[in-house]
């Protein structure tokens, strides 16, 4: 037995009645209010949803159940998946037995092999990866022990096989869908690093000495992990999840939704809006020019990618944290350069442009730079970094709220003739 499935057990009781401590002692009380602009404009900034995993605060950024971002990126990416689903971080026995449970369960059917070269030449990297997962679905724990009968209380146990099994084969399935999707050969098999990123890493094929590649990819899958429960992926993965939806469906419907050019493809953005900087001045612009160009795009309406967040109001942590990689592996690189330069330009430029409500870098304003660094220069694939990543948070989120028996997610919807007539009340 996992032992994260012996240490969530202890924990989930003790949760529920918490849960339920608090909706029977506080339940009518107010936490938060809904403005017309919000009602219209996304939900911006209206408290109703609960997440436990992590938080954004506007200031300091990321934190994982309590412990800043920046306190996490020496450790392995499975060892941030336990801290998400238990709140605490693994010891070395803990450890090595979820590295195990990894392993073990990391053989990719063939099938959906089958599924993945039998897709379209030109299908989008996001798209293959969705139906992998989906293809996956007819071996779900969950919907299988559901239909047996298991009890309300049972339903998180088999939630986190499902979440082990899809977490084990990620690694497998995403780099050997960049193989066969950019003709670099077939999957490679077995893979043999020990930890869960760097076989990722591995399954690329790329020739990687010094491990410096593995790292980045450790570093990625940390920085990305989770980022509280409203942005679209998790909350479209709660939503569907919340209808009992096993994870695959649930996980496959979250990535669908990361693969919009507003939430999981912003590092591509980015790293084209750097490339073409780079064209233009065939190489790396001087500090006057930079500034230059930047104004000149903002005079046409447009806005500067990678800078700006609908939470931060400071510096991105996750940005720092890449930046202070490429510091170490890749000074000299010229997109680098770029993405530096940027860095100590553009916040003072927005500023005095006044438009941005954060003009400072965000997560995506770096990462994309350091993939191509490495060779990843097939920007549709990107988001799939993003994606494997993402994936815990999510997995971590489902197991949680079948813990604790959330119900399905159904907000109420008013109509446009409903909000007028209460403004004509008022």
């Amino acid at each position: 037995m996992p032992l994260l499935k012996k240490v969530m057990a202890e924990k989930t009781s003790a949760l529920r009645d918490e849960v339920k401590a608090l909706i029977k002692e506080h339940g009518d009380e107010v936490i938060s209010e809904v403005t017309i602009k919000q009602a219209y404009g996304g939900m911006r900034g209206v408290k109703a949803l609960v997440c436990d995993t992590s938080l954004v605060d506007p200031m300091t950024g990321l934190s994982v159940r309590g412990r800043h971002i920046s306190e996490l990126t020496d450790k392995l990416p499975e060892e941030v998946f336990y801290l998400l689903c238990t709140g605490e971080l693994p010891d070395e026995p803990a450890l090595a037995n979820l590295q195990e449970q990894l392993v073990k369960r990391s053989e990719v059917p063939g099938y959906v092999w089958d599924v993945i070269r039998h897709m379209h030449a030109e299908t989008h990297p996001m798209v293959i990866l969705s139906a992998a997962i989906m293809t996956l679905q007819r071996d779900s724990v969950f919907t299988r022990r559901f239909a047996e009968g298991a009890s309300k209380t049972e339903y998180w146990e088999s939630t986190l096989e499902d979440a082990l099994n899809l977490l084990a084969k990620l690694p497998a399935i995403a780099g050997g869908l960049y193989r066969i999707r950019f003709d670099k050969g077939d999957p490679i098999s077995p893979l043999k690093a020990p930890d869960w990123a760097g076989r990722y890493a591995e399954a690329f094929g790329i020739d990687d000495p010094d491990g410096k590649f593995a790292d980045l990819i450790r570093l990625y899958m940390v920085l990305h992990c989770d980022h509280e429960g409203g942005n679209v992926s998790a909350n479209t993965c709660h939503t569907v999840g919340s209808a009992l939806s096993d994870a695959y469906l649930a996980v496959s419907a979250g990535l669908n939704g990361l693969a919009g050019p507003l939430h999981g493809l912003a590092n591509q953005i980015c790293l084209r809006f750097i490339l073409k900087i780079m064209e233009r001045y065939n190489g790396v612009p001087t500090d006057e020019e930079l500034i230059e160009y930047c104004w000149e795009v903002l005079k046409a309406g447009r806005v500067i990618p990678g800078y700006g967040h609908a939470v931060l109001r400071a510096t991105d942590p996750r940005f720092t944290a890449f930046n202070e990689f490429g510091q170490r592996v890749c000074p000299d690189d010229e997109i680098f350069m770029i993405v530096n330069k940027m860095f100590k330009l553009i916040p003072d430029v927005l500023k005095e442009h006044g438009k941005a409500a954060n003009p400072y870098p965000n997560v995506d304003a770096g990462s994309g730079c350091l993939l191509y660094h490495f060779g990843i220069t097939e920007f549709s694939y990107y988001t799939v970094f993003f994606s494997v990543s993402r994936a815990m948070g999510m997995l971590a989120q489902l197991i949680i709220n079948r813990a604790l028996g959330t119900p399905i997610t159904r907000p109420k919807s008013v109509t446009t003739e409903w909000i007028k007539e209460q403004v004509r009340k008022k």
